[in-house]
């Protein structure tokens, strides 16, 4: 039996090497860790004195060995194969709401206007407690999966709303969710395109809203790709072909295995390869629309801005695995024209370590215009208020920002979009709100100096400098509580989009969006500017 499984291990070993492993040290290495790791699973199967799921403890093993690569590199259980092909290809059937798990509790953050969720009266806020009589509390990440069924069906739902136990019925719809959300062609002409995601519908949708806003007048643009997290790498190439010449290359990748090692250009004609362009990215905007910004950048086709981008550099490949499982690998790292990649952490030991600044390389645009790798697309243009660190970035990962907009909603009636203002009353309600909630922000110093009063303990030295510290942590407070002014534009915008989205859907927040945010308008400040659009461009 040794013998068998061992001629299989090397049969399997000699067909990994036919794909690009090397027969020096891996064809031994592989086999041996290969068996040390089917005895040792073996043996515990059989002597562990509790009783053993072995599916579930395969899983755990395959879960912790990638673990210690990237984030990017998963595998996919039979039941999750059909999920990922589902949110692939941008269709599902579904009642037309977003989720998210908030302190234990599957929570309603999104609510697709004149969608199931929506006829039935669902909001933004609602906390699910049973599906179809299942409660919700025993799956909690794979709540959502409980929704999902086919077109026409019904699911029975149980929810929270401010307390108040509620109980509704909701009929699943066939939802095609759409890669532009919103366009629109603004007062000075300039043509507005929000591009959410990379489906395999990306280029298609930007191009015909592009077609309809030109043809009302359109004589400039503006592609929104902040908080697109990517999806298609393809797609990336072909929204950037319809404003870029065929036969131009967007972007090529590198492996260590030589088959994929790929140059990609664009194939065909562009709609418009003169008209002035703007990108709009932010720290959300991640991977395919880095390949779109980093590739206008660099071929000096138009201007970015807003804030540094995500920093995702690598590309994936679906593998299928035997028992309808499937994985999904890391196989490469992707490069915009100039030569630069732009992924901004390396992962060490499983955990994500930022590149330093001191590490960038310096690349050149078309123009000659200087650009560095390592810490995503850094903007043209930036806007302080797009960016969210520090005291913003902890406010929306604890939901503060989220829950204070669902108080606020059922307590203020707002007729239209037009009556809608943040008040100077609104914003210190909220800076009350923060303070009485469960809200925690440490700085990194208040890392640092933690790390300091423990050595300090260990030898000996805290009391010599505990007057010292007192001043410090003061100063930290003083700053902590001054960091609600300082930060108080970006602040207030984020409570305004997600306030607007409770009364007016996406397509209230975008309407509103186009009127007031800092990038739109410096977008159009710049492309109404030819001298300064001209000079942007040049080095």
């Amino acid at each position: 039996m040794k013998k068998k499984f061992l001629g299989l291990v090397l049969a399997f070993v000699i067909a990994i090497g036919s794909f690009g492993f090397s027969y020096r040290s891996d064809f031994f290495e592989i086999a041996k860790q290969i068996e040390i790791f089917t005895n040792l699973y073996k043996e515990v199967n059989m002597n562990y004195v509790d009783e053993i799921n072995p599916a579930e403890l395969m899983n755990t093993a395959i879960v912790s060995m990638l673990k210690d690569l990237d984030p990017y590199t998963q595998f996919y259980s039979e039941q999750d194969v059909q999920s990922a092909r589902i949110q692939q290809s941008g269709s599902m059937s579904s009642i037309g709401a977003n989720f998210k798990l908030i302190q234990e509790q599957v929570v309603i953050t999104n609510i697709e206007e004149g969608g199931p969720a929506d006829e039935a009266g669902l909001k933004i806020g609602d906390q699910l407690t049973h599906i179809d009589g299942i409660q919700v509390s025993d799956f909690q990440q794979d709540a959502s999966e409980l929704l999902k069924g086919a077109a026409g069906s019904s699911v029975d739902i149980q929810f929270l709303r401010q307390g108040e136990e509620k109980k509704i019925s909701v009929e699943r719809a066939s939802e095609e969710q759409k890669a532009v959300p919103y366009h629109t062609l603004l007062e000075d002409k300039t043509a507005y395109i929000a591009l959410a995601q990379f489906t395999r519908t990306a280029s298609k949708e930007v191009g015909e809203a592009f077609k309809e806003l030109k043809e009302q007048g359109a004589e400039s643009v503006i592609l929104d790709l902040r908080n697109n997290p990517g999806g298609l790498l393809g797609e990336a190439v072909n929204v950037t072909n319809l404003f870029v010449p065929k036969d131009v290359l967007i972007t090529f990748t590198r492996s260590a295995i030589e088959k994929y090692n790929q140059t990609y250009v664009t194939q065909n004609r562009p709609l418009d390869d003169q008209i002035p362009i703007t990108v709009l990215i932010n720290e959300r905007s991640a991977s395919a629309s880095e390949i779109v910004s980093g590739s206008i950048q660099d071929l000096d086709r138009g201007i970015v801005i807003g804030a540094r981008s995500f920093g995702k550099g690598l590309v994936q490949r679906p593998k299928n695995l035997n028992y309808g499982t499937s994985a999904k690998i890391t196989i490469s790292r992707y490069y915009t024209p100039s030569g630069r990649c732009i992924q901004a952490l390396d992962y060490q030991d499983g955990e994500a370590i930022r590149k330093d600044e001191k590490q960038y390389q310096e690349f050149k645009t078309r123009n000659g215009r200087s650009v560095f790798d390592g810490g995503g697309i850094q903007p043209d243009i930036e806007i302080e208020s797009a960016q969210t660190e520090g005291l913003t970035k902890a406010l929306l990962e604890q939901n503060v920002i989220f829950n204070f907009a669902t108080d606020y909603y059922y307590q203020h009636s707002i007729a239209g979009l037009n009556d809608f203002k943040l008040t100077d009353k609104d914003y210190k309600s909220f800076v009350k709100y923060v303070k009485n909630s469960d809200f925690e922000y440490t700085t990194e110093t208040e890392k640092h100096l933690q790390d300091l009063l423990k050595t300090a303990k260990n030898e000996d030295l805290k009391q010599l400098l505990d007057q010292d510290i007192s001043a410090i942590e003061k100063a930290i407070a003083n700053y902590k509580e001054k960091s609600f002014e300082d930060r108080r534009i970006a602040i207030e915008r984020l409570l305004e989009e997600e306030i607007i989205r409770r009364y007016f859907y996406d397509a209230g927040v975008f309407e509103f969006d186009t009127k007031n945010a800092e990038e739109v308008k410096e977008a159009q400040a710049v492309l109404q500017d030819f001298n300064r659009y001209g000079e942007i461009l040049q080095p």
